[in-house]
């Protein structure tokens, strides 16, 4: 199937720059290409020293990479972000609903809106949580929603990551990049601040601390360890807010309460945002065989003696099968219907479904419900024959392990490469906060660029780049 011209966020759907970009149209058009390459190359050497890397795991050739950075930055119009941000409100605070449901009263299940195999079935469900209820009822404190663009005011929601979404420390360090090389930039454009991320996420940690904590409530960032992927992000983060980092082993738990070691002794812990993985959290509720948690970890939670974020089951909202209800979930809990759509979503799991993936498999992209960092996944239009029919089998042999999506074109937007300045898809990774006073939208977020011409995957461990995300304050022309 070949896909349409995509949208350019620059020059919209001919070859003009759009009016209301005209000073970063300008600013493509004055400055040098190898100016621009000079300053690209000046930012990865930045985060080479700085040590922004990320890992890929099971590649024997290099443990550790930078995401390419680069020098063209994506922006949104102010009536653009005033969108997106009323839908992810919306969305996280429905997202929310639901897992408070799910793991309590369980009414959604009851008035049919969802079949109760989907829930119960699924391993992202932990069923050790129902009954729990997380501080202040917020479970799902850091959202990340991946968004793909079509066009001028069209926005598609392509997944939720309610776990433990990543991305945030490039947000930040490219936005660093991007004042320092590009200051000419933030002159011509009102664009917002995105520096204030870290204090309104300690802002957020401590308001649904614990009713036992504190005025001033103990929040650590608890990480798995420096052989994680996004150990960096682990530790910047923890070092912006000004809080500790901490593993398994500086961690214990007495009586129900949540202890830090440290070389003056014994400090409680109210808050922990947490970095690994309910399997691994605590080895006396899921994984036994886990060095990486905590014992006794989730009974001080039941006990209400410390929050978590995200709180664990949080996985059950990122399950691509429970995406696929998440226009009914809106209505549901909202009583509206949602601002931020689906992509078009088959489940496999359903026969009718099935048949037509099967029928018409190069024509769309099929994706496993658990999967994630672009594995698992089949873009029809650009597979050759042979995973076509490796797919057809596995989706025979088990449907219920998939979903299925039209292919996109997705958006363009300017991207330094090889050949010179040139269109390159792209895919979007707000972050949303949800403390106990509401939800804010960060002004800004994750820009991944698919690098290879044509390509639609934007993963990292796929090969795809990253960029700034203006968003601008006003709607003019940008002088």
């Amino acid at each position: 199937m070949a896909l349409t011209r995509a949208f350019d966020e620059i020059r919209g759907a001919g070859d003009a720059v759009r009016p209301e970009l005209a000073a970063l149209g300008a600013w493509l058009g004055e400055t040098a290409e190898a100016d621009l390459r000079r300053r690209q190359q000046s930012a990865e050497a930045t985060f080479r020293q700085l040590g922004i890397t990320f890992a890929v795991y099971g590649d024997e050739r290099a443990s550790e990479r930078i995401i390419p950075f680069d020098i063209v930055p994506r922006v949104f119009l102010k009536r653009e972000w005033d969108q997106l941000s009323a839908g992810l409100v919306q969305r996280v605070q429905a997202i929310n609903a639901f897992l408070d449901d799910i793991y309590g009263d369980r009414k959604i299940l009851r008035d049919g809106i969802l079949p109760p195999d989907l829930i119960f079935g699924n391993p992202q469900f932990r069923p050790e949580i129902a009954g729990m209820r997380p501080p202040h009822g917020v479970w799902a404190h850091i959202c990340g929603i991946d968004l793909v663009r079509t066009g001028p005011g069209e926005f598609f929601v392509l997944e939720d990551n309610a776990r433990t979404p990543s991305g945030v420390s490039y947000m930040l360090e490219n936005r660093e990049a991007m004042i320092r090389l590009c200051p000419e930039l933030f002159r011509s454009l009102r664009v917002a601040a995105v520096d204030s991320y870290p204090d309104k996420l300690l802002q957020t940690m401590r308001s649904v601390a614990p009713a036992s904590a504190a005025p001033n409530p103990v929040c650590v960032v608890l990480t798995p360890g420096h052989y994680n992927s996004a150990y960096y992000e682990h530790s910047f983060l923890a070092d912006s807010m000004g809080i500790e980092l901490v593993e398994a082993a500086d961690l214990m738990v007495d009586d129900d309460i949540v202890w830090m070691r440290t070389i003056a002794g014994l400090v409680r812990v109210d808050v922990i945002y947490r970095r690994i993985d309910d399997d691994f959290i605590d080895p006396l509720v899921f994984r036994p065989d886990s060095m990486l948690g905590v014992p006794g970890l989730i009974a001080a939670y039941a006990a209400g003696n410390v929050a978590l974020i995200n709180a664990p089951g949080n996985g059950i909202a990122d399950d691509k099968a429970i995406y696929s209800y998440m226009p009914d979930i809106v209505r549901y809990y909202s009583g509206g219907e949602a601002l931020l759509p689906n992509v078009e979503t088959w489940r496999c799991r359903e026969v009718q479904a099935l048949q037509y993936v099967l029928d018409h498999l190069p024509d769309l992209v099929v994706k496993l419900v658990d999967g994630s960092g672009g594995y698992g996944m089949l873009v029809g239009p650009t597979a050759s024959k042979a995973e076509i029919e490796a797919f057809r089998a596995a989706l025979i042999a088990e449907p219920h392990r998939y979903i299925a999506q039209p292919t996109l074109a997705l958006s363009t937007v300017p991207t330094l490469t090889e050949a010179g300045v040139a269109p390159r898809h792209v895919d979007f990774r707000p972050f949303v906060l949800t403390g106990k006073d509401g939800v804010q939208v960060v002004p800004g977020g994750l820009t991944r660029v698919a690098l290879k011409q044509g390509s639609l995957v934007v993963n990292s461990s796929q090969g795809g780049g990253t960029k700034d995300s203006f968003v601008l304050l006003d709607d003019g022309d940008g002088a």
